[in-house]
């Protein structure tokens, strides 16, 4: 009752529920664009599961977090992973067939891979932001804690669910979304305590590094897909 009637609880709480719906896209993202390609009973078994995956990894890197960041080179390994998650989901995303109409599955168990090792990295930053809301009186307040990670499942479920409906219906946010990640990468990359320092002081080297991460995810990923559709074509010709 007495965090209730206290008005710092609230204010956190607040804070908390901002932080978690601007943090909380990136994950949205990566489960529309792994789930997107499912079928449509596999897609919500997709969103669950990675909505899911998501706060559980919150949960224990909440704990770990503060430390693991320290480590050097680390950001810089999930930057590279990052990317390379964003270029395969961008490479291998499908459109409507032009000529039958019917469109490409993937694997559920691929795609939920794919999701909880994606969430592993992005979830980072977001645990050391809801940590930081989470304080009271300069100590981080547990059922804040707690209260904040249960309000970021429906938050990833619902932009999950929504961004799979955009992405069917209008494709370019495919490649909007995939050039998400790499920008994300990118803030990973300057955000490593080897290089820290150094972009501290260079705002715009920083955004550099961002905005070229997400300009190459977005470029080998469309590449790679155009080459395997040149394949699939000139295969389809062959076996004619």
């Amino acid at each position: 009752m007495d965090l209730i009637n206290d008005p710092a609880f609230w204010f956190a709480l607040g804070q908390i529920i901002w932080i978690n719906i601007i943090l909380s896209g990136d994950n949205a993202v990566v489960i529309a664009l792994a789930a997107k390609d499912l079928p449509p009973h596999q897609q919500k078994k997709a969103v669950a599961i990675g909505a899911g995956g998501a706060v559980v990894l919150r949960i224990i890197l909440t704990f770990v977090a503060g430390y693991l960041l320290k480590f050097p080179y680390l950001q810089i390994v999930g930057g590279l992973l990052l990317i390379w998650i964003g270029v395969q989901l961008l490479a291998e995303s499908t459109d409507d067939d032009e000529e039958g109409g019917v469109k490409a599955h993937g694997n559920l168990m691929t795609a939920v891979r794919t999701i909880l090792i994606a969430d592993l990295v992005m979830s980072l930053d977001n645990v050391i932001g809801v940590a930081l809301a989470a304080k009271i009186n300069g100590e981080v307040n547990f059922t804040l804690l707690v209260i904040g990670l249960i309000i970021s499942i429906p938050m990833v479920i619902f932009g999950s669910t929504l961004m799979i409906k955009l992405m069917e219906r209008f494709p370019q946010i495919v490649v909007i979304g995939s050039g998400l990640i790499g920008w994300v990468a990118g803030d990973a990359f300057v955000h490593d305590p080897v290089v820290k320092g150094f972009f501290e002081g260079n705002t715009l080297l920083s955004y550099g590094v961002k905005v070229a991460s997400a300009l190459f995810v977005v470029g080998l990923g469309l590449w790679l897909k155009k080459r395997a559709h040149t394949a699939n074509a000139v295969s389809a010709k062959a076996g004619a």
